[in-house]
């Protein structure tokens, strides 16, 4: 691993040198190419070998790394399209502070490249170097600005079970879709039954109680909600913030429908179409309920809204909600705090710093039953459910990196008895 990480950094070092002295002669490219790739490559390999296990290279290095690889993107721009300087270092750092996620990187980005080109206008400076230039000045300054790590290696091919907040069921196709839970049922050898009667997402409320919480105090509706999911019905409302609309209708277009996962109504006249919910279980020899899987789709063609795998654990005498959303060999796990309402009503809240709840990414290895798992700490959620004049209610928030981006309002509403 070690040696086909410095091979690959030697050869982008390589090729970004050449592109950096480009159109000075052959002599020069290969002189400045064997600069680069010795360079580059040294240095990775000094990062690797003060790696520690578990954590990624060195930020120095990944800096580095990437204002190479700038290079030749902006040589190609420039000498393919015939693109100037400024729309070199614009459109180049718009594509770093879109890889940065976080709102206040998007709309840095393209004006650090702007501010970048004009500085070496009067060097009369090559598309290459221009895009090399404002990846390194972005990137730096983003260290300095924003040193809080938006995603981290949290661990890497340990045992599943050292990590119980994480819910290691991965997809085994490309798409998730509402037959999911059927399909684990087969994988598993389980007992599979299909929109369970008379089912909640815990199995009781008790298994949350801590320190801080104590099941007693939530209302007696709220709590059967919970336990008894199934006996209600839901109508949703989504609050879109307009700032990230256009990157959801990108995300949902390519990823969310084609993967059948997480594809969120756009606006309330799609809402309209309806929300089917409900809950297949899987159970185990003994006839215990193994595995709850809450499927929301569409009511009118059974399209795929969500589907999470929901679960509890307790760690230090407080109970904990873990949320799994599979994804192709791996899972998004979402692991909520439980809080009291001053109204009798739930919160569960990702907007704590235990070491338990948060958001974490995993690959998983289910032949070996091991996971490699990042935590992606700017995202944050929590969803409160609460009595409203004798009405269920339920709102779920969401943020990313202190900014929230969408709000789903629910009407909760008992079915009629058959």
């Amino acid at each position: 691993m070690a040696r086909s990480s410095v091979a690959f950094a030697a050869g982008v070092g390589g090729l970004a040198g050449a592109c950096l002295v480009a159109g000075r002669g052959a002599r020069t490219a290969l002189g400045a190419a064997a600069v680069g790739a010795i360079g580059l490559g040294a240095s990775e390999a000094v990062a690797r070998s003060r790696q520690q296990d578990g954590e990624i290279p060195a930020l120095w290095q990944r800096i580095a790394v990437s204002t190479a690889l700038a290079a030749p993107v902006g040589w190609l721009a420039e000498r393919g399209f015939g693109v100037g300087p400024r729309v070199v270092g614009t459109a180049t750092g718009a594509v770093a502070g879109a890889l940065g996620v976080r709102p206040q990187k998007v709309a840095m980005g393209p004006l650090v490249g702007l501010a970048v080109a004009r500085a070496l206008r009067s060097r009369q400076a090559t598309g290459a170097a221009v895009a090399s230039a404002t990846v390194l000045t972005y990137r730096s300054l983003s260290a300095v600005l924003f040193p809080d790590a938006q995603v981290s290696l949290l661990a890497e091919r340990v045992p599943a079970a050292d990590l119980p907040f994480v819910v290691p069921r991965p997809a085994r196709s490309s798409y998730v879709g509402t037959q999911y839970v059927r399909e684990l049922a087969e994988e598993l050898g389980g007992v599979h039954t299909a929109d369970a009667a008379d089912t909640g997402i815990v199995g009781s409320l008790d298994a949350l109680a801590g320190p801080d919480f104590d099941p007693a105090e939530v209302d007696a509706q709220v709590r059967e909600f919970y336990e008894h999911t199934t006996r209600f019905a839901l109508d949703i409302v989504p609050q879109w913030r307009a700032w990230v609309r256009p990157g959801y209708l990108l995300y949902r277009t390519l990823v969310a429908r084609p993967l059948g996962q997480a594809s969120l109504p756009m606006n309330q006249r799609e809402a309209q179409r309806g929300i089917r919910s409900r809950i297949d279980t899987i159970s185990d020899a003994d006839g215990a309920v193994a595995v709850r899987g809450w499927i929301r789709s569409f009511a009118d063609d059974d399209e795929p809204i969500m589907l999470g795998i929901y679960t509890t654990y307790a760690h230090a005498g407080q109970g904990y909600v873990s949320v799994g959303f599979p994804v192709p060999e791996g899972s998004f796990t979402a692991t909520l705090r439980p809080q009291a309402r001053p109204d009798r009503g739930l919160t569960l809240s990702s907007r704590v710093h235990d070491g338990q709840a948060g958001h974490y990414l995993s690959y998983v290895d289910t032949a070996a039953d091991e996971l490699t798992a990042l935590a992606v700490r700017g995202f944050e959620e929590q969803l409160d459910v609460y009595l409203d004049d004798g009405m269920l209610r339920a709102e779920h928030a969401f943020w990313v990196f202190g900014f929230a981006f969408l709000t789903l309002h629910y009407r909760i509403a008992r079915k009629p008895t058959r």
